[in-house]
């Protein structure tokens, strides 16, 4: 079930809001809300969403009571490999047999069946959310979860189930049985989910069109400038497909009364890999930077260990995107500059113009972004000759004019206006304004206000005029 499918929109989302403050507010609701909402999207899988919930509430209750022994590291390390096992089960099972048959097929050896493991939804989010929590109980950074329904809320609540962000137990323990939900926390949700929506259903889903055209064509065919559009516009894509995606959940868990954590903060800005990793799915790269690199030795070794434990980190940070050659080149494309501008050059880097700065980034980032979305590492290398130049600046067969129209011009130049932090400097623009009038102030909420109706009902006329297509993230 899609935040962006009227069935969610006008039936699931209403009826829970209205259950839940109206009728029972309890956490009952929500883990029932949130089972239902998994097995409309995959209900093959439910078992192993329930399974992993009863797992990890026994291994937390395991490490709790070894608390201070030598077996309680054991019980942890149990814990951790039985998440790793499922999660390599079904993400990567297929990967490993396929290659092994190409490896052996040329030997005459018998080639191992298909296993056809269907991936369960969220896994990869889910499973990292466990494992944080029985981490942290280790570590005593959370209390043990007692109550089984309680554990279950945090890792089956449906605002973020599906693609994050990563929300560790110890962020949300007081939240979870203890939380309030007034007027203002409300507002404040809707509005973010209102934001989220326009984001993924006006400028997302728009530019998916063109995107998926170009990567559609054979690489060898493209020219250089329509190679050059088409990783941009899926770079601004994936940006508002999962801010998107993010500001729904952080929306929705306002208006149940939970504070998650922020997901984005404007990458496409960033001055170096370092900063996008610090703008770019936040959660996600803390999580490895706080439960592998540091773990690994971070950056307290000799500089050539410091380099190992990052390619070691963006080698797995691409296979957690998928089962794919191409998502672990991206990941140790990504773990490369970052080693490089651990290097001199990272300080020569730091001290060029900002313009350098965002041309170096910008310039790596699209590079990337073509591995990331190309079907193979065959067609990403072709790709990439075609920004190159490989077959020509400009192309008759294939010109820009093909994919874009005045309209996905429009909603381009939206997305690049709306990735910059402008919006912030308009807030700080309005509270110095406010000080001056109050009247203004009425009048500036007024227009908020209409704003996002306008936004709201703009966003349902597309989604009820065009074929709403399923969140990037949610393959992962």
């Amino acid at each position: 079930m899609l935040f962006s499918a009227p069935v969610f929109l006008f039936a699931f989302l209403p009826g829970l809001l209205f259950f839940y403050h109206f009728v029972w507010r309890s956490n009952v609701v929500l883990v029932v809300a949130s089972i239902l909402f998994y097995t409309w999207g995959d209900h093959h899988h439910v078992v192993l969403l329930l399974f992993s919930i009863a797992m990890n509430y026994g291994f937390g209750l395991l490490i709790d009571r070894l608390r201070g022994g030598k077996n309680a590291f054991n019980a942890l390390m149990g814990a951790v490999v039985c998440n790793l096992a499922f999660l390599c089960f079904f993400k990567y099972l297929n990967f490993i047999v396929a290659n092994i048959n190409e490896i052996v097929i040329s030997t005459g050896v018998t080639i191992l069946p298909d296993p056809k493991v269907s991936l369960p939804l969220g896994i990869s989010f889910f499973t990292f959310q466990a494992i944080s929590y029985v981490v942290d109980v280790y570590r005593g950074e959370a209390r043990v979860q007692r109550n089984i329904l309680s554990l279950a809320m945090y890792i089956s609540m449906f605002s973020q189930l599906i693609a994050g962000p990563i929300v560790r137990y110890a962020w949300i323990e007081k939240d979870i049985d203890n939380r309030t939900v007034n007027t203002r926390k409300f507002a404040m949700g809707a509005k973010r989910f209102i934001v989220g929506l326009a984001k993924k259903v006006i400028i997302a889903d728009t530019l998916a069109y063109p995107v998926d055209l170009i990567f559609a064509t054979p690489a060898t065919e493209l020219s250089m400038v329509t190679a050059w559009l088409g990783v941009t516009l899926f770079a601004f894509q994936i940006y508002y497909d999962f801010s998107g995606y993010t500001d729904m959940a952080i929306g929705l868990g306002k208006m149940f009364g939970f504070n998650f954590p922020e997901n984005f903060n404007y990458p496409y800005i960033a001055k170096s890999l370092r900063d996008f990793w610090r703008r770019w799915h936040i959660t996600l790269s803390s999580w490895f930077r706080d439960y592998l690199y540091i773990p690994l030795g971070g950056n307290r070794f000799s500089h050539a260990r410091t380099y190992m434990n990052l390619l070691i980190v963006f080698i797995l940070c691409g296979l957690w995107h998928g089962a794919s050659w191409n998502y672990l080149a991206w990941g140790l494309f990504h773990g490369m500059f970052l080693a490089l501008e651990r290097t001199p050059f990272g300080h020569r880097l730091d001290s060029a113009h900002p313009v350098i700065h965002h041309a170096y980034v910008l310039l790596v980032l699209l590079v990337g972004w073509a591995i990331f979305r190309s079907e193979s590492m065959s067609y990403a290398l072709d790709f990439i000759a075609a920004m190159c130049g490989a077959q020509g600046i400009t192309s008759v067969m294939w010109p820009v004019g093909y994919f874009m129209d005045s309209y996905l011009w429009t909603i381009t130049l939206l997305a690049f206006l709306i990735c910059m932090p402008i919006n912030p400097l308009l807030q700080r623009l309005i509270k110095r304004y406010y000080r001056r009038s109050g009247a203004a102030s009425v009048m500036v909420e007024g227009i908020n206000i209409l704003f996002l109706c306008s936004m709201m009902v703009y966003s349902l006329a597309v989604i009820a005029t065009h074929t709403h297509k399923t969140f990037i993230y949610f393959r992962f």
